[in-house]
């Protein structure tokens, strides 16, 4: 599979909003089609396709994408929720994926994820909590070690430390807040 470089521009465009790409697309085939001899004008208003292509492929990634008010409402349902339901609604959001689901009463991790071979363990009973630091992370990346699993997750809809932030950004930990919350548990 063909990958663009991360900073690549139509790499950069792809996490902006759909239209920016749309208004540089038309914007450039406009142009390029006023600045042209009359003979090249219909080749000269493509040089814009590109970008529209762009636009085409945001818009269509960004179709199930929760809006703003949906990941408020979420992220209010979830804190009014106890561990039971909550936890009730991961498993079955995890599931819904495709996930094997294993429920753990363990101390540093809630879940232990799998599918085609590939376990996650999740950490999300301090979804509640105003502010993480860094101690969950590290108690849930010492498991990860110890148990050889490839992948982790922390939910947590309060504000991350800068320290923990940096944590898990460095032990690849991916951390779902409000808006992947959101995403997650979104019925399509």
């Amino acid at each position: 599979m063909i990958r663009m470089h991360r900073n690549s521009l139509f790499s950069v465009l792809l996490r902006k909003p759909w239209w920016i790409s749309a208004a540089i697309g038309v914007t450039m085939g406009v142009v390029g089609a006023a600045v042209v001899p009359a003979d090249w004008r219909i080749a000269a208003s493509l040089v814009g396709f590109p970008f529209l292509v762009i636009a085409a492929i945001g818009l269509w990634r960004g179709r199930h994408v929760p809006g703003a008010a949906e990941v408020e409402r979420t992220a209010q349902d979830a804190r009014a929720m106890n561990w039971s339901a909550f936890a009730d609604t991961l498993q079955a959001a995890f599931a819904r994926d495709g996930w094997t689901v294993q429920r753990a009463d363990a101390p540093t991790h809630d879940f232990v994820l799998e599918r085609r071979g590939r376990r996650m363990l999740v950490a999300a009973r301090r979804w509640k909590s105003a502010h993480l630091g860094l101690e969950p992370l590290r108690a849930l990346q010492g498991k990860r070690e110890a148990e050889d699993i490839a992948d982790a997750l922390c939910i947590a809809l309060g504000e991350l430390s800068g320290p923990a932030r940096t944590f898990a950004a460095q032990q690849r930990i991916a951390v779902w807040q409000a808006a992947e919350l959101a995403q997650a548990l979104r019925t399509r």
